[in-house]
């Protein structure tokens, strides 16, 4: 069910814009809760047991991909998943604006678009936006929560939207895992580059652009990497100003603690210190950190 924002006025009509986003955002509950969010859930599988993401705890789930012979896989929200959501928004009268992991990454979108053909079909005067994030985890958090407080404060769609591609637009996702035997089984990267890696101790920092994981750059050992990451935000940081900064990990909550202090330190700033759950994590392995952040001018 979705939780309404501030109410605002819209041609004499009491209507209230809200925000539907995916599991692979991982913003934290709390802030779900307080800003409205609704958060339909991808899905991971092993051999013989399927889980929502949502449904799973991140310890339960590293444990048991740990224990299992196969990487686990991934799979999208159906159309029928963000149907009812639409629909709940619709017959109230209120707009929807709906932020997603990028399309080249997963058909979430794609299942969002086609709820909301499903719905118009029905009642062509509803207004349903799907905004393509163009990344995943809080690259795309930030952008949700942008929307999400631009709804509160009352801001038509128009800026609500606006207010989410502002922040996609200034972002950027740097992070480097702690093997590249997951992107290699994904397909992300070939099995020569992940076996001359391994043997030559060469770590990628990755990024994404334009909707897709990219190599950023690549260093000897992974501390090395840690440290670019930090000095290539920090650089930003300097040219650009400070909108939101967190570090994530992927059940590597330590070393993650040990980055987000390495910022404090130089920057004076407590950072928030985020989990990456099954679906993403499946993809890029156990052991990863990186920084996640986006700017006040353009990077």
């Amino acid at each position: 069910m979705i939780t309404k924002t501030t109410p605002i006025q819209a041609g004499g009509c009491v209507m209230t814009v809200r925000i539907v986003t995916d599991s692979t955002s991982y913003i934290p509950y709390d802030l779900r809760e307080e800003l409205g969010i609704a958060v339909v859930s991808l899905s991971v599988s092993f051999e013989t047991e399927t889980f929502r993401e949502e449904e799973i705890d991140n310890a339960t789930f590293y444990q048991k991909m740990a224990a299992s012979k196969r990487v686990p896989t991934s799979s999208q929200p159906t159309p029928y998943d963000f149907y009812s959501l639409f629909e709940e928004s619709v017959r109230a009268g209120d707009p929807v604006v709906g932020i997603f992991i990028s399309a080249d990454m997963s058909g979430t979108c794609q299942s969002a678009l086609t709820a909301r053909k499903m719905v118009l079909e029905k009642y062509p005067e509803a207004v349903i936006e799907i905004v393509d994030s163009r990344s995943n985890c809080m690259e795309l958090g930030f952008a949700v929560l942008a929307a999400a407080r631009a709804a509160k404060a009352s801001q038509p769609l128009e800026e609500v939207v606006r207010q989410a591609r502002h922040v996609i637009e200034r972002s950027r996702f740097l992070f480097v895992p702690e093997t590249l035997e997951y992107l290699r089984k994904g397909g992300r990267i070939g099995g020569a580059a992940a076996l001359l890696g391994a043997i030559l101790q060469i770590r990628p920092i990755l990024t994404v652009m334009d909707g897709k994981t990219e190599v950023f750059n690549k260093v000897r050992t992974k501390g090395r990497a840690i440290q670019a990451i930090v000095e290539t935000f920090l650089m930003d940081v300097q040219q650009r100003g400070l909108g939101e900064v967190a570090v994530h990990h992927i059940n590597s909550e330590a070393e993650g603690k040990k980055v987000a202090e390495m910022i404090k330190e130089r920057l004076g700033k407590t950072v928030p210190v985020y989990s990456i759950g099954p679906v993403i994590g499946l993809h890029v392995g156990p052991g990863t950190v990186g920084v996640v952040y986006y700017t006040r001018e353009m990077c």
